[in-house]
This record gives C-alpha cells, structure tokens and sequence, in this order.
C-alpha cells in the first residue's frame, strides 16, 4: 500500500474516495469561477486529465494535489475529507454509485452524464425510482419452500464434506499468520490487529439498528458493533470475526436467500477456524483422543470460546481429523430445531422437502431431556436407542438474553470410548420419527381426554410470515443507513 507521503497514486480504500474528491474538486472549482482549462493552466495539467479526476476515474499523485490545493487555495486536508461538499454533489455521487450497480446495468440504458443543468429533483427521482426498483427485486428474496430446500442443499453440502471446508481454513490461517498468532486462545490484541489486517477500524456504538449484530461502512473503512453480549456464537468478538470473514472471503452482495444463507455460513466457520485454529486445536483433540478424553466442554475452555462453538468446531474437525462422525443439533426446549448437522446416519424430523429447521424433535432424544434434568446448565449424558441404531449423546444447555438452546454433539456407540461421560447409565428409546413414539399421546390418555379438551393455542406468527426481503434478509435498510448517515461525519 502506498504511503500518501510518497508520490504513488493515493489509496481509494485507505485513504481517499475518489468520487467525493472529484465531486469536492468541482465544487471548489466551480466556487472560484474557474473552467477546467484555467485550473490546468495554474497547475500544469491537461484538463482532460483534470476531468478524470473530477469524475472519480483518475487518482491523484501527491505532487498534483498539492498543486491543486495551492491553485484553489485551501489546504490539502480540505480536498481529502471524505463528506460530499453540499446536497447536489451527494446527489451526483449517489447516481454515479448506482449506474455502477450491476441492478442498473442490467436495465440497459445507456450511461447517463449529468450536467449542471439537469435539477437536482431529477436526481431525487431517478435516485428515488432506483431505490423502488432494488427494494421490488429484493422483496422475491425467497419464499419459505425455496428458504427450506437451500438449508436442505446447504447441508447435503455439509455432510458430503465431512462439514469440513478445506479454503476457508486456509483463509483463516493466511489472517492468523498475518497478524503473528502462535498459539493458545485469541487474545484482544490479536483479534484488532485482525481488524486492521484487513483494512478496518473498530467502533462501539449503542445505536446500531435493531436488525442488525455489526454494521460494516465500506466509504469509511468502519466496522460498528455494540458490546453487548447475546449468547452462544453472538458475543462481540465472534459477531466481529463473522464480519471480517466475509471480506476475507470475498463475499459479494448476496444474489438470492440460498447465497445469502451459504455466505453467512461460510462467515461463521471462518470466525470458529479463527477462534478455534486447525493448528492448534487438532494436536490438543488427537491427544484427547488417545487418553480416551474427548470433550466440548474443555475445548471451550482451553480456546475461551462458547460452548456452542466449540461443538459447532468439533464437527469441523472430527471426521478429516480424528475419523470420526458425528451430528450436532441446536433446539429449544420445546424440541424445535433450529441449526442440524449430521453425517453418522441419524435421522433428524424432516418435512416434505427434507428441511429439518422447524422440526420438533424426540422427547427422548438429549436435547430435550437436557432441560428436565436437576441441573439443566451441568453437562448431560445419555445413551439413546434409536431406529438407526444407539448413539452417545452429550448436552448442554447454553444460556442466552434470547432463550436458552440445548446445543447437543453425538456419536455412534461405537465411538462413545473416546469420550469423557460414557459411563453414563441413563438410556432412552426413540422409535421417531418414523415411529409411534412421543407424537400422538399415549392411548389410554387420548381415550379418556379425546373431546373434553379445548386448548387456547400460541400464536406461531412465524409460520404464516414470509421470509423478510432484501439481499440480507430481516435487515432493516432505512434504519440501516440513517445510522451510516448519523456516524460518517463523527
């Protein structure tokens, strides 16, 4: 990255945005009366090459905006500052960001060129036309069958995989070895220096929109967060690790709900292969596996990360690594499941489309039995004699402001040898979900009750909704950029 204090072109991600300094260049310009040719002539530049800048096509070498600055008379800084110089320039750059917008492009007009006689409602209305045209093509996001059938791929994916992605280790090993990670558990000092790794600064805020865990302003470089800790994977450094990988990523604005979901778990691996190193953790799980140890609980503890994390890490890395399968499961303690894996032949509820989120599970399964035990935030083992065969169950119940979520690792019988717990002699039977077991109540029960009960149901308002619209779905972009409005200028 070139210094501003040498003569290379300035950086337009660091240190300059290009279209608010052409569009500050042609208001001071304009300000003192002068044509492009008589602003060359004083600082010795073609205005052709002048217009490039003043378009944001051209960056400028610190000689020239020196010379600049002299020939208009203001300081260097006044050139450099990022906020557009009045309504009309914001306007200007507003349309010159959207006709690159590949939305726009994809229209089909040919590129508009404004010049000073064109109003400032025109503007307004183009800008605003545009804005309706993004919002209709965002509101056909997805409908909640396409929702369901881009988990069902997405973890089709996941299992094929061992749940396992090779390229996003890497990317996350190529950032730690950036920033001089050795070992152990991240520490603060690592995860800002990440931060500046690629580009930003780290900003608290008590405003950040309620739709949102972390705003990321690209004009400015800024990524906000509110420190405040939501449980499970959402405490500030994870939400902040989640963000910077999709930059590490390359992530781009999402095209549909199925991208949209695919990025956000590609981001969240990152953030655990971040906090949780391959490097480091995979000698740490091969010894455990030795001495016949195998635990979530002190994963979490040695890598200082949530317990769901650590068991969300385990899956990563227990099939490439210690051979080993394995399913994982997050439900509340209703049953109903909200994030599943698994690839040791379990059979999770699934609807007709083979979607598993939404899904209540067995009474007997661990999840659910976490939350009757005497002490539903001690670990809890069990054994549990399924149709596919018996597996060893461990579950946890993770606190959270939200509610709780039993989040749940097990493993075949065979495997449970490895594992801290497995003298464990509580045993269930399932026989769901293709079985007569825990849906339909017992039939001396539904004998005696059948026409003499009349329940108020719950309102599920979540089953009638559709998913939200926009490219990041459920993201509120009014409140969204009212705040990127209130802290650009701060």
């Amino acid at each position: 990255m070139a210094s501003i204090l040498g003569e290379e072109p300035l950086s337009l991600t660091q240190e300059l945005d290009l279209l608010a300094f052409g569009q500050r260049l042609k208001h001071l310009r304009r300000q003192r009366g002068l044509t492009l040719t008589e602003l060359g002539q004083r600082v010795g530049r073609a205005p052709s090459q002048l217009s490039l800048l003043e378009n944001g096509k051209r960056e400028p070498k610190l000689s020239l905006l020196k010379s600049l600055a002299a020939a208009l008379n203001v300081p260097v800084e006044e050139l450099l500052r990022r906020q557009a110089p009045n309504r009309r320039a914001q306007l200007e750059i507003a349309l010159e960001e959207a006709q690159r917008d590949p939305l726009y492009a994809a229209i089909g007009l040919s590129r508009l060129k404004v010049s000073a006689r064109v109003p400032n409602d025109v503007l307004e209305h183009i800008l605003g036309l545009f804005q309706e045209l993004k919002a209709r093509e965002a509101k056909g996001t997805a409908t909640p069958e396409e929702a369901r059938a881009a988990n069902v791929e997405l973890r089709r994916k996941q299992r094929e995989l061992g749940n396992y992605f090779e390229e996003i280790e890497k990317a996350a090993a190529e950032a730690l070895d950036a920033v001089g990670y050795r070992a152990g558990a991240l520490s603060e000092s690592t995860v800002q220096a990440l931060v500046s790794h690629f580009g930003f600064t780290l900003h608290t805020v008590q405003d950040l929109p309620r739709s949102a865990r972390s705003v990321t302003d690209l004009r400015n470089r800024r990524i906000y967060l509110k420190r405040e800790h939501l449980g499970g994977m959402h405490s500030p450094r994870t939400v902040l690790l989640q963000t910077l990988g999709h930059f590490a990523l390359q992530h781009h604005r999402p095209r549909d709900f199925a991208d949209f979901l695919r990025q956000r778990v590609e981001a969240n691996y990152f953030a655990a292969a971040v906090l949780v190193p391959e490097t480091a953790a995979v000698p740490y799980l091969r010894e455990a596996k030795q001495d016949r140890a195998l635990s979530v609980e002190d994963l979490r503890d040695v890598f200082a990360v949530s317990y769901e994390m650590a068991a969300h890490r385990f899956t990563n890395l227990a099939t490439r690594h210690l051979d080993l399968v394995c399913h994982f499961v997050r439900n509340d303690a209703d049953g109903i499941i909200y994030k599943a894996y698994e690839n040791d032949g379990i059979v999770f509820p699934a609807d007709e489309q083979g979607a598993i989120e939404g899904q209540r599970m067995c009474r007997q399964w661990s999840g659910r039995q976490v939350f009757r035990s005497p002490d539903r935030f001690s670990l809890y083992y069990q054994y549990s004699d399924s149709p596919t065969g018996t597996y060893f169950c461990i579950a946890h119940v993770d606190p959270s402001q939200e509610k709780d979520f039993a989040i749940t690792l097990g493993v075949p019988y065979r495997e449970s040898r490895w594992f801290r717990g497995r003298e464990t002699t509580v045993r269930t039977k399932s026989k769901c979900p293709g079985g007569d077991c825990c849906r339909r109540p017992p039939a001396e029960l539904a004998q005696r009750w059948e026409g003499y009960a009349w329940p108020s149901a719950r309102a599920n308002s979540h089953v009638l909704t559709v998913l939200p619209p926009g490219s990041f779905p459920g993201v509120d972009e009014a409140d969204l950029y009212a705040f990127l409005e209130r802290h650009a200028a701060m």
